[in-house]
């Protein structure tokens, strides 16, 4: 049943960044996203892409239009709401890692769980089931500055993953990593993909990426210009 229920459902969503000159960053949107996509938001830079995973991941608030999550509307959750909301039912992977300088690998998958109050048992038994599917069992304890961009973001995917998010939104998240690490990486996310059902939705110029999607959106001026099913994600079951 839970896979005939949208993830992500957005209507008519739109952002108007104010100015001499308003930029319509984002052009009533209609999206939605099922359980399980691999989904790859395209489009040339300022095309939107990464304003709409803002305003899917509730980082940002819409000027116009709604996004629902899992059923539960987003958009006119109130500050607070909202950030205990994105901390329970939101993964993040950013291009700049975005990992706390001073705590350990470890430390930063935990992170989440702690915000979360959960129990230090369940805490350890997550972070090292993590630490195992990203291959960094061995690197736990060292912090962010001694571990290369490809490890980073490894430590980056396991963070978004310990809260057991309802998607996982990822913004440029091979950027700054060569071809084999960012090959690593995306392998690592299409395994939690298969394996998990995790839905993923990235913002990628990569070929790399978009070579492994089920669906390619494609944002022209803050609108979808193609919505492309390229591969079906039960073919790899």
């Amino acid at each position: 049943m839970e896979n005939d229920t949208p993830v992500i459902v957005t209507e008519q969503l739109s952002k108007i960044y104010p100015g001499p000159v308003p930029v319509h960053a984002v052009n009533d949107v209609d999206l939605k996203v099922m359980k399980g996509e691999f989904t790859a938001l395209v489009g040339p830079s300022g095309s939107g892409k990464t304003t709409l995973l803002n305003l899917i991941g509730g980082l940002d608030y819409p000027s116009n239009g709604k996004v629902w999550i899992r059923g539960q509307e987003i958009s006119s959750l109130s500050k607070s709401a909202l950030i205990e909301y994105r901390l329970n039912n939101i993964g993040f992977v950013f291009q700049a890692y975005n990992l706390i300088p001073v705590l350990t690998a470890r430390e930063n998958i935990e992170f989440v769980m702690l915000l979360q109050k959960k129990s230090k048992q369940e805490r350890d038994r997550r972070v090292m089931e993590l630490l195992k599917e990203v291959d960094l069992v061995d690197q736990q304890n060292k912090r962010p500055g001694q571990l290369s961009g490809g490890q980073q973001q490894r430590v980056a995917v396991a963070r978004a993953l310990a809260s057991k998010p309802a998607f996982i939104l990822a913004d440029e998240p091979t950027a700054n990593l060569d071809s084999t690490t960012a090959g690593n990486l995306l392998d690592t996310m299409v395994r939690l993909n298969h394996e998990e059902n995790m839905t993923f939705i990235f913002s990628t110029h990569d070929q790399r990426v978009i070579d492994r999607a089920h669906r390619v959106i494609t944002l022209v001026d803050g609108s979808i210009a193609r919505d492309q099913i390229v591969a079906v994600p039960s073919d790899h079951h």
